[in-house]
């Protein structure tokens, strides 16, 4: 389909949604009345930038089925975020919506270059968080041989990639990373004695010294592939085998990129925030969802033929949600986590630096006066309980470092909880 096709079908489900958004969802029927819009009176693309935005915290606000457009009855599945922030973002799908999805996960997996019925290895979790079940459905919809391995179990992992045959590795980098080094450690050569060829890897940050990593140890060529829960799950925008952007599945979805201060959009190849809009989705859509994911429109034709626009690969966000080892999480998080703990203070610093082609995570944390530092069985045992909580609450692994009061520097405004020093930093900053 030509660019300016694709256009034409934009502009007619555009038209379609802010109607049925207007009149299914009291949120939207209440926001466009208030910023004074006619959901009717859309005549081109450019008349979005007339609607209001929607964040997480209107999801979260109406949860747990505010802003779903039909009664969940009428729903085939649900998805939700964790919610340890406050309240969970809540998404439904219908059975069209399931078929979207698997249909623009199944384009992805088309983006690896097997034209025939391929083995897919799907390592993300499988359950209310998206990733599993989304790959699967891709699976499934391109005719694939699905494994459904979910994450963990590593040596099971190798044993089933390499008796099975797998041909496409579907996981996040640092796990498909872990995945190589483990294979490499029980004595194989994944890029000579395994079949597989592609990874489909996404759901947290992968730096190119990490992508050639993992393309040199397990012998694959890596498909960076960008979604999230709130409008999909995987499968919003993937890279073709140019490796050179990642085309969005812009039949399914309206895309801008906006100066996060200005709220304009940006020249093309200038970096922004991603909004994104539904354009056919039935039982939650969203209209004008600030992702807060920083990217940028690359210019010119793709030279796979493919016609959909190509974003750059992500370079950040732009509030302060970390992401570690494909698990989001916020400063907050982690303070509510140590605070339960009598033997600290409510000081602490995440440091980020970079180890190899990873990223690696530092918590300090300031001790109370009446901590022994000299008991190290003591400061052994606190570091254990405190390591577990963050497990078990917010499943994330991180350097644990004791210090003593007052090591961590105060400020007079907000306190400076992120110390970044990784080698590739957010793209923003001085953009």
């Amino acid at each position: 389909m030509s660019h300016d096709a694709l256009e034409a079908l934009q502009l007619e489900r555009l038209k379609e949604m802010a109607v049925y958004c207007y009149e299914k969802i009291g949120f939207y029927h209440r926001s466009f009345d208030e910023a004074g819009i006619d959901p009717r009176s859309i005549e081109s693309l450019a008349d979005i930038e007339k609607f209001p935005f929607t964040v997480k915290q209107d999801l979260r606000d109406n949860y747990p089925f505010g802003m779903w457009a039909l009664d969940k009855r009428d729903a085939m599945r649900v998805h939700a975020s964790s919610g340890t922030t406050g309240q969970a973002t809540v998404v439904g799908y219908t059975r069209h919506d399931l078929d979207v999805w698997g249909e623009c996960f199944a384009r992805d997996i088309a983006y690896t270059g097997h034209d025939e019925p391929a083995i897919l290895q799907v390592c993300y979790g499988y359950g209310l968080f998206t990733g599993g079940l989304g790959a699967d459905g891709g699976g499934l919809a391109m005719n694939c041989l699905t494994v459904p391995m979910s994450s963990g179990n590593t040596k099971r992992q190798i044993q089933v990639m390499k008796d099975f045959e797998t041909d496409i590795l579907a996981c996040t980098p640092s796990y498909a990373l872990n995945i190589a080094d483990k294979a490499i450690e029980e004595g194989y050569d994944p890029a000579s004695e395994f079949a597989v060829s592609s990874a489909i890897l996404g759901a947290e940050p992968c730096s190119e010294n990490m992508r050639h990593e993992i393309e040199n140890k397990l012998g694959v060529k890596v498909h960076d592939i960008y979604g999230l829960s709130e409008v999909m799950g995987p499968g919003v925008a993937c890279e073709c085998a140019e490796q050179h952007g990642l085309h969005v599945a812009e039949d399914h979805f309206l895309i801008e990129i906006l100066d996060p201060d200005t709220h304009q959009p940006v020249p093309e190849g200038e970096w922004g925030e991603i909004v994104l809009t539904s354009l056919d989705r039935e039982a939650s859509p969203l209209i004008r969802y600030r992702t807060r994911d920083i990217s940028r429109f690359l210019p010119g034709a793709c030279p796979c033929g493919v016609t959909h626009r190509r974003i750059d690969r992500l370079q950040g966000r732009t509030d302060d949600m970390l992401i570690i080892r494909g698990v989001n999480v916020f400063p907050s998080q982690i303070e509510q986590v140590i605070t339960e703990f009598k033997e600290v203070t409510p000081h602490y610093q995440i440091i980020l630096s970079t180890k190899g082609s990873l990223d690696a995570v530092e918590l300090d944390i300031e001790t109370i006066p009446e901590f022994d530092f000299d008991e190290i069985r003591q400061v052994e045992d606190l570091k254990r309980r405190i390591g577990a909580e963050l497990k078990s609450n917010l499943q994330i692994k991180v350097d644990l470092k004791l210090v003593a009061p007052h090591d961590i520097v105060r400020s007079e405004g907000k306190a400076k909880r992120v110390i970044d020093n990784r080698e590739v930093k957010n793209a923003w900053e001085g953009k």
